[in-house]
């Protein structure tokens, strides 16, 4: 078998579809993005095909991930990782359906028989998030995520760290005792407003306290952990071992979070996994992102023995809502009391419509995050 060609797809509001294609007429799935660069990986997942996949075997996987990330001068980061990330997810859907097999299957089989999955929290207002995570709560999750904060100045005011203060407790108060509430600074504070705030939200004893400061600030990580009770998560800004290694080092994290289709694909998913477990340190993989990304995560979370959580964009429990409306012919995501079962059909374990896929990409997609500014003018972090 080889592969033999490829298209690249656009999809609406922000996702990239990748279909690999083999000289055995099987078609492999991968979801190569970074939110708001959706052409420039695609750019350089076409790169990458052009002048070293096509041809090549599709089943030495772990020797195309060396080729594509040692092969070059120039390594790692969001776009190249994301580009190898795609590709590498429709590597392995090609492989498991060749054998009939789940992906994984071939990774080593189950460790567990569902995986549990969070929703983020949107609305701005305090009482529109509670409103929100009421709703959800409703449906059956039991873990959510909600943001801290919007733009914050270096030192903040006493009135301001009152308002998310209230935001926060106002969601805990909404649902009852059994969800579990991550907390997400962004990295959208300073170190000096880290140690204030997450002493603040302690007392709502959170899931996690996410990205209390930017990834390129984790020297600070330890000062803030050793303040808090919470179990701190970092890792949505992070693309391989090698970006982890110095994160892992500090011994001021408890739940990594890396996304399938930023950091390297599912080969790499799994190795991030097994390198956070010998840190004693979980796993609660991001995916804001489409249904082949989620796909590809879960196969990836039921493998892992150190998972805590699995991020997911879509209201799972909703068939008019869910990432298998319209895209896929059929809905393989069964959400249940806030679980989603695995993925046990060939491949990736998703049937990807690609009729649907081609006229949705001929809409126009120019996804891309507000810049924000503080009321002096200056840019803030988002």
């Amino acid at each position: 078998m080889q592969i033999t060609g490829y298209e690249l797809f656009e999809i609406p509001p922000r996702w990239v579809f990748l279909k690999l294609e083999t000289s055995t007429g099987l078609l492999g799935w991968g979801e190569p993005v970074i939110e708001g660069r959706a052409k420039t990986v695609r750019a350089a997942v076409e790169e990458m095909l052009d002048q070293y996949l096509i041809g090549k075997d599709p089943f030495r996987i772990e020797d195309h991930w060396q080729a594509l990330y040692r092969g070059g001068f120039y390594r790692g980061g969001p776009i190249l990782m994301s580009a190898i990330a795609g590709i590498n997810q429709a590597l392995w859907d090609i492989k498991g359906k060749h054998f009939g097999a789940p992906v994984y299957e071939l990774l080593g089989g189950k460790s567990r028989d569902k995986v549990r999955v969070y929703k983020w929290i949107g609305g701005n207002r305090p009482e529109d998030v509670a409103a929100e995570a009421t709703r959800l709560a409703e449906a059956g999750y039991t873990a959510l995520k909600m943001d801290a904060t919007n733009q914050t100045r270096f030192i903040e005011t006493r009135a301001s760290l009152d308002e998310i203060t209230e935001r926060i407790q106002h969601v805990r108060t909404a649902v009852d005792d059994g969800v579990d509430i991550g907390i997400d600074f962004r990295g959208r504070v300073s170190k000096s407003m880290a140690k204030t705030l997450t002493n603040r939200v302690e007392s709502v004893e959170p899931m996690f306290i996410e990205e209390p400061v930017l990834p390129e600030n984790i020297e600070h990580l330890p000062n803030i952990a050793a303040q808090t009770h919470a179990p701190i998560a970092a890792g949505e800004r992070l693309y391989s071992r090698w970006d982890y290694k110095d994160l892992l080092k500090t011994g001021a994290i408890d739940v990594i979070q890396p996304d399938v289709s930023h950091a390297g694909g599912i080969s790499e998913m799994v190795k991030l996994a097994n390198m956070a477990e010998s840190h004693d340190v979980a796993i609660a993989p991001n995916c804001p992102l489409g249904p082949i990304a989620l796909a590809a995560s879960i196969q990836v979370d039921t493998v892992v023995p150190n998972l805590l959580v699995q991020d997911q964009g879509f209201d799972v429990h909703s068939e008019t809502t869910s990432p298998a409306h319209d895209l896929l012919n059929s809905n393989p995501f069964a959400f249940d009391d806030g679980y989603l079962k695995t993925l046990d059909g060939p491949g990736l374990g998703i049937d990807v419509a690609l009729d649907v896929v081609r006229e949705k990409a001929e809409a126009d997609l120019d996804w891309h995050n507000p810049i924000w500014r503080h009321e002096d003018g200056s840019v803030a972090d988002w």
